[in-house]
């Protein structure tokens, strides 16, 4: 673990903000790849004086947002059926993707925020909205709201922890587990919410 830290901050001390933004623009992506790889060194280099927050934070989230994108117009252009024929090649089986439709169907938009702060979800979240055709404003919105929670911690977790392999794995289980019970909390005041309103109308 160690080592691919070493490696991934000589990649992006190498390649500066354009290697950011494409790293996080294919971590984004349907490709599983954890932004833990990237966003962590990347605090890190902040801190050590190598790059400006404000840069990092920028690219990180441009990229990021781009990745979303990328995943929504493949699935919105492609359809469910070429997902499904070259899925397996990012780790996308017929059960996986079913769930995650499964998942947007029973919580609609909205799951598009949860599902960008959700381990596990993250990746594939856009694949569901662009095969349902989601209005690309909101999804965007959505998005974007998400990314703006889940970049600047990782971001932050490397600017103060380092390059402390322990502290940085005890604190994801913790944000982990931050963010899932956050999600529960906002899904039940969200369903009650929606029950209150149409309670009334």
């Amino acid at each position: 673990m160690y080592e691919i830290f070493l490696s991934v901050i000589d990649m992006v001390e190498t390649f500066g903000y354009l290697g950011i933004f494409i790293m996080t623009l294919v971590e984004g992506s349907f490709v599983p790849i954890p932004s833990e790889i990237t966003l962590i060194p990347a605090g890190y280099l902040i801190a050590k004086g190598k790059f400006s927050a404000i840069q990092v934070v920028f690219w990180s989230m441009l990229g990021t947002i781009a990745g979303f994108f990328l995943s929504y117009f493949a699935a919105y252009y492609l359809g469910r059926n070429l997902i499904l024929r070259y899925g397996k090649y990012i780790f996308i089986d017929k059960k996986r993707l079913g769930k995650i439709e499964a998942f947007f169907e029973k919580h609609g938009n909205i799951s598009v925020f949860i599902g960008r702060i959700l381990p596990g979800l993250k990746h594939f979240i856009s694949l569901p909205a662009g095969l349902a055709r989601m209005d690309k404003k909101l999804f965007a919105i959505y998005s974007t709201c998400g990314a703006v929670i889940w970049v600047p911690l990782l971001i932050l977790i490397g600017y103060f922890i380092g390059d402390n392999e322990e502290l940085v794995s005890s604190y994801i289980k913790r944000l982990n587990y931050i963010i899932i019970l956050s999600v529960i909390l906002l899904l039940i005041a969200y369903r009650y919410l929606k029950s209150s309103k149409n309670e009334r109308s």
